[in-house]
């Protein structure tokens, strides 16, 4: 299907919005199931757009950026999923790995931003030893619509000008290769969930993770809503379960005049 103008101008708005939102890290709205699922609605898709978000998402759960480093972009990973999937009528899971090269992309424009912008630390420099304020908020004002911008015409050129293009690329690629994007898009979703539980899985979170995994495959369930309810209430349990041995812990209370030396 084909990505009108106003469509077009409207992805590069949401862009500039979450692309500002990556840069500052202030609402997480630039995470791809969000992104993907505003991108579904500005194309009139919203159930591609969900389905691509939940894969886009799983694919970057453990993609985090640390100090310096740069994963690869969540928000043209995102876009692009969605409008490929709908523009080209890839599935969800070849749509993933194809807006890979795109996520990359902005990967390295982000790091050149971060090169570059050390240009003005002089400037911040000079404005913090003078106490300007004003000053200091400039350069950020300066350095963030930079970005945005930045953002809002990738996606303007990868989104819009550039989708009869991908079409063909796309109509004009062999089964095998077709089917290899497909197998490597259904991949990624657990490699990204398989990186988030290096980081955050613990012996004391096995049993969870064992009744999940447990309730999702050898069960039969129409969708993985009772899945996460399930989730939800041993949360809720394990929560209230330290909430009391807290309570508890916090009552106790040692006399030290009841202690005897051992005399």
């Amino acid at each position: 299907m084909e990505i009108t103008l106003l469509q077009g101008i409207a992805l590069t708005i949401m862009a500039i919005i979450v692309g500002i939102d990556f840069w500052l890290e202030g609402l997480f709205i630039f995470r791809p199931i969000i992104v993907c699922t505003l991108t579904g609605i500005i194309l009139g898709d919203v159930q591609i757009g969900l389905i691509t978000g939940g894969l886009t998402e799983l694919a970057f759960a453990g993609l985090t950026p640390a100090g310096g480093t740069q994963p690869p972009n969540p928000v043209l990973a995102g876009v692009m999923t969605t409008v490929i999937a709908h523009s080209t009528g890839s599935d969800a899971a070849t749509s993933v790995a194809l807006a890979l090269p795109f996520s990359f992309l902005m990967q390295y424009i982000i790091l050149f931003f971060y090169s570059s912008f050390s240009l003005f630390m002089r400037r911040a420099d000079e404005c913090a030893n003078n106490a300007d304020a004003k000053g200091l908020f400039k350069l950020n004002m300066l350095t963030t619509i930079i970005v945005g911008v930045t953002y809002g015409v990738v996606v303007f050129l990868c989104a819009y000008v550039a989708q009869d293009g991908m079409q063909a690329l796309v109509q004009a690629m062999p089964e095998w290769l077709t089917h290899g994007f497909q197998v490597a898009g259904g991949i990624l979703p657990a490699v990204g969930f398989g990186m988030l539980l290096k980081v955050m899985l613990k012996i004391e979170y096995v049993p969870y993770l064992l009744i999940g995994f447990l309730m999702a495959c050898f069960l039969t369930l129409s969708n993985l809503l009772p899945v996460a309810i399930a989730g939800a209430a041993l949360a809720l349990i394990g929560f209230n379960r330290d909430k009391d041995i807290a309570k508890l812990l916090s009552n106790i209370t040692v006399s030290k005049g009841d202690e005897e030396d051992g005399i």
